[in-house]
């Protein structure tokens, strides 16, 4: 998404959805190569983040969860995604420390959230017991008009007081990835490929069957029910 029809120029990224992402990915593309290891089938979309490494070696994910929902006081109003939507949560530049109770950090799922202690240089909470997450949320509201931007950020926006900006117009799905990794950490720590856990990103590419989309909007998004894969209640 940043550097379009460049292979390589990036860092390494953890890829699910679409079987058929690369540099050179359309939304014809993702409509027409609907082989996927999201469920359900109907999801071609596809979604990546930058990979994580222990001792230099890639971890990848065990268990990866889209989910699409909504955050707003009144959701009647949310669209289906629309389809050819690029996005892009969290910041690949952002290199800071993320100490014990910083904002937006990987924590553990089992045994203390921020870990029974902490990696060397403070940044990486050691799962003793529990294995490492991340849950990253993206925009929820869309400027109604653009389905990118030069920097994949400003034709979409966060909601302000449950409800979305003058700006940015348009309810679409709150989507959030959940992600757990097989790992509890050391005292070495991790790393990303993007650099320090700060850095902790997310990129979505939308393509969806659009009346499996607009079904799950319909009969889950807006009447905040909780779904399953399927759509079904």
């Amino acid at each position: 998404m940043v550097f379009p029809g460049l292979p390589g120029a990036s860092h390494l990224h953890s890829f699910v959805g679409n079987d058929s992402t690369n540099a050179s990915t359309t939304p014809a593309d993702l409509t027409r190569l609907t082989a996927s290891s999201c469920k359900p089938l109907e999801d071609h979309s596809a979604y990546w983040v930058p990979t994580l490494l222990e001792n230099g070696r890639p971890v990848e994910p065990q268990q990866f969860v889209v989910y699409y929902g909504s955050l707003l006081k009144d959701p009647s109003q949310t669209v289906p995604m629309p389809q050819g939507l690029r996005m892009i949560a969290g910041d690949a530049k952002k290199q800071v420390a993320t100490p014990k109770g910083a904002v937006n950090q990987f924590y553990c799922a089992g045994g203390p959230q921020d870990g029974r202690t902490r990696s060397a240089d403070g940044n990486w909470p050691v799962c003793e017991g529990g294995t490492l997450h991340f849950t990253l949320r993206f925009p929820d509201c869309w400027d109604g008009r653009h389905l990118d931007s030069p920097n994949h950020r400003d034709h979409v926006s966060f909601g302000q007081g449950g409800a979305c900006p003058a700006t940015h117009p348009v309810p679409i799905p709150a989507l959030t990835f959940s992600i757990a990794y097989p790992a509890g950490g050391t005292d070495a720590g991790f790393a990303l490929s993007s650099g320090l856990a700060s850095s902790m990103h997310g990129d979505a590419f939308f393509a969806w069957d659009g009346e499996a989309m607009a079904a799950r909007v319909k009969n889950c998004v807006v009447q905040v029910a909780q779904c399953n894969t399927a759509g079904q209640f």
